[in-house]
């Protein structure tokens, strides 16, 4: 069998693919991903959330539960739970904030933009972006689920 120089390009290319695939389980400090990085699985009903907070711009009765801050960037990931029927201010943050809803329905006004948001939905905050949060009322808690590059600032505006 004669193999072409077409099957020496793709075989090439998957090579190339290979080692770039595995560059990317080292970090700068080329440790492994593994090493970094370990397996998780969440079940969202068996969250241990923190307890019960807020006030000053976010909803009284808010919760969270982080999974993890990034210890390059201190980007974090965490839960939230906001109860039905309440509102949580204008506000920006420094960094992307990256949220999908994972129970419950809510409306975000970003900039001057009202979106009404249920579960599956997704929502790519920029950073400094003004935006509030509304949980109606009747209806149960919204739980999102926020990611961001770099720590979590909360920034209010006065209304």
């Amino acid at each position: 069998m004669k193999l072409g120089n077409s099957f020496f390009r793709y075989f090439a290319i998957a090579l190339s693919f290979v080692a770039l695939s595995s560059l990317a389980f080292y970090n700068k400090n080329n440790v492994s991903a593994q090493e970094v990085s370990q397996p998780t699985a969440i079940d969202l009903d068996a969250l241990e959330w923190g307890p019960p907070g807020g006030g000053n711009g976010v909803p009284l009765g808010t919760r969270t539960m982080r999974l993890n801050v990034d210890p390059d960037d201190g980007g974090v990931s965490y839960y939230a739970m906001f109860p039905a029927g309440t509102h949580f201010d204008t506000h920006w943050h420094t960094y992307d904030e990256h949220v999908v809803v994972v129970q419950g329905e809510l409306s975000i006004v970003l900039g001057d933009t009202k979106h009404d948001l249920k579960v599956g939905s997704y929502v790519l905050i920029p950073g400094k972006l003004n935006h509030s949060w509304d949980i109606p009322a009747g209806g149960s808690d919204a739980v999102i689920l926020v990611s961001r590059r770099g720590p979590a600032d909360f920034h209010f505006v006065d209304e």
